[in-house]
């Protein structure tokens, strides 16, 4: 049974992260509008050089297709780079226990998967990539892809606002948002890691003696950076395969806690920044409140089995911090695991799903808030054809064109998701890596494609999954879900630079009333959609599990 105290943890973690989060809006809102800070002295001396270096006009705009088009390239570059480093590792520094290279399709795999955001493994970290691996291309593209995320999600959000010309510059917006957001928020959370116990050095792996008298070694190295950034950033990819179920990973219950707040800090924050670049903060609510309501659901759905039929297997950190870790880290699809998920029920597997079916609750740093926007002006079109008054949101008024775009942008989901998973059986290459037939091997082999496509990375098939086929078939999925989506809601956000703003008061979008249809609207598509597919797998999974416990 959950005993108060536990309900009590969740609502401590959750209310202590709203509260971080508000206090960060604020910071966060002036990075983007270049309000004077405290930091310019030093800062400012930085970025002025790479500016310079890279030949970067700070007085240039950008409309949507130029933004989008500057993500992508300069993502593409880094994934070229990266894909080198990974491959060519035996010969590079910093390789101490002679890891080889890895092959060109697990190397387009991972490079893709962290490019992403997405942080899919098929590798385990700790016995495949060298330090300089790690760091390098792992590090660097975690760092990468969630300042993209942010980016495109403040750019998306500028051209919503009240005089809004342009979209911003997105060199300027990536800059600004390594320098000073995700590097001082991982050097405070690395820190916090190796004062909990988590390490971080480079001087090689060490082999000892156990009491027994057999040899062990111990696996360490840069692993508290890596840890602050993959959990700061929704990345979720971690240095060790086992994630944060590692010991050295998550040594304990602090640090546990630490990485679930750290997972939730900036996907929420943006919610609160999204009122404060509209100059409307009461806007923010029904985003924030509808994304938490999401999310609420979430956690009954995973915590019905800890109250009937116990949450699975896994003891080190408890049944109901690995269920809740699990929700959190789908929900703003991070992907970090502290437990294995083959040792969940199938109901806290059907929470995730729900998650990374949604992607806004609140979803991932920056993108997650793109698609709640999406959600928005779905909702505001439904309300609009049930009223019979044209649509209107922030007094714009939602056109066909608009309607269209946000439609593709949601039915891209399914698609990359159920192709995939077809094609897996068709092929034969589920069971070519050992997929359990019935509802579990149905639930892996769809889990591999909403995780690669919600750019989550969370999975069920881990170092298994690498073979030719799922290696480029869910870095496929992975660009896809990741870019395609990005595109299309930026080209949204591009159409309302300079529309005319109706002065009339329409249906107002910043009230409970809202919130709820919204939450509805959200719910009705989700279920519509993947509701065939969750019965033939989790669902299903459970009545069998309860069946078989009641026999």
């Amino acid at each position: 049974m959950i005993d108060v105290s536990q309900a009590a943890i969740v609502f401590l973690i959750l209310g202590i992260t709203i509260v971080l989060a508000r206090l960060l809006s604020s910071y966060i809102a002036g990075v983007f509008t270049r309000s004077p800070s405290r930091l310019d002295g030093v800062l400012n001396r930085v970025e002025n050089l790479i500016y310079r270096f890279g030949g970067i006009d700070q007085s240039r705009t950008m409309g949507w297709k130029e933004y989008f088009m500057s993500a992508l390239l300069i993502n593409v570059a880094q994934m070229v780079l990266a894909f080198l480093i990974l491959v060519f590792q035996n010969i590079l520094p910093l390789n101490p226990q002679g890891f080889k290279g890895m092959s060109w399709d697990l190397a387009f795999n991972t490079v893709v998967s962290f490019a992403t955001n997405t942080n899919l493994q098929h590798y385990n970290g700790e016995s495949t990539l060298s330090y300089f691996s790690q760091m390098m291309a792992i590090q660097f593209l975690q760092f990468t892809s969630a300042a993209t995320g942010i980016c495109v999600a403040i750019a998306m959000v500028r051209s919503f606002a009240s005089g809004s010309k342009h979209l911003g510059n997105f060199y300027i917006d990536f800059v600004r948002s390594l320098t000073r957001l995700l590097l001082p928020l991982c050097l405070i959370a690395s820190l916090a890691f190796v004062w909990l116990g988590v390490p971080q050095t480079l001087s090689g792996y060490t082999v000892v003696q156990t009491v027994e008298g057999a040899s062990q070694t111990i696996l360490v190295g840069p692993v508290a950076s890596l840890v602050s950034i993959m959990q700061i950033g929704t990345n979720g990819g971690g240095y060790y395969g086992a994630n944060s179920a590692y010991p050295f990973q998550n040594p304990n219950p602090a640090s546990n806690i630490l990485e679930i707040m750290l997972m939730l800090l900036l996907p929420t924050s943006l919610c609160f920044v999204y009122g404060k670049l509209l100059g409307k903060s009461r806007e923010a609510r029904p985003i924030l409140i509808g994304a938490y309501a999401l999310f609420a659901l979430d956690l009954i759905i995973a915590f019905i089995p800890t109250t009937l039929l116990g949450p699975g297997i896994e003891v080190r950190i408890g049944g109901f911090m690995s269920a809740f870790w699990t929700v959190v880290t789908t929900a703003v699809t991070t992907g970090s695991v502290n437990a294995s998920l083959g040792a969940m029920n199938p109901l806290v597997i059907l929470s995730a799903f729900m998650g990374m079916f949604i992607q806004a609750t609140p979803g991932g740093k920056g993108v997650g808030l793109m698609y709640m926007i999406m959600y928005v002006v779905i909702t505001v079109f439904i309300v609009g054809l049930m009223s019979g008054r044209t649509p209107e949101y922030l007094g714009l008024k939602i056109t066909a064109r608009d309607v269209k775009l946000v439609m593709i942008a949601f039915l891209v989901h399914p698609i990359i998701i159920l192709i995939p998973t077809f094609l897996a059986y068709a092929t034969g290459a589920a069971s070519a890596v050992g997929v359990a037939g019935g509802s579990v091997g149905f639930t892996s082999i769809l889990y591999e494609f909403t995780t690669a496509a919600a750019n989550n990375g969370s999975d069920f098939l881990g170092a298994s999954g690498n073979t030719v086929f799922f290696n480029v078939s869910t870095a496929v999925v992975m660009l896809v879900g990741r870019f395609v989506p990005i595109g299309i809601l930026l080209a949204l956000g591009g159409s309302m630079i300079g529309r005319k703003r109706s002065t009339e008061v329409g249906f107002r979008t910043d009230n409970m009333v809202f919130t709820v249809v919204l939450v509805g609207t959200i719910l009705l598509l989700v279920v519509l959609t993947f509701l065939p597919f969750l019965a033939l797998g989790p669902i299903l999974s459970y009545f069998r599990g309860l069946a078989n416990g009641l026999g």
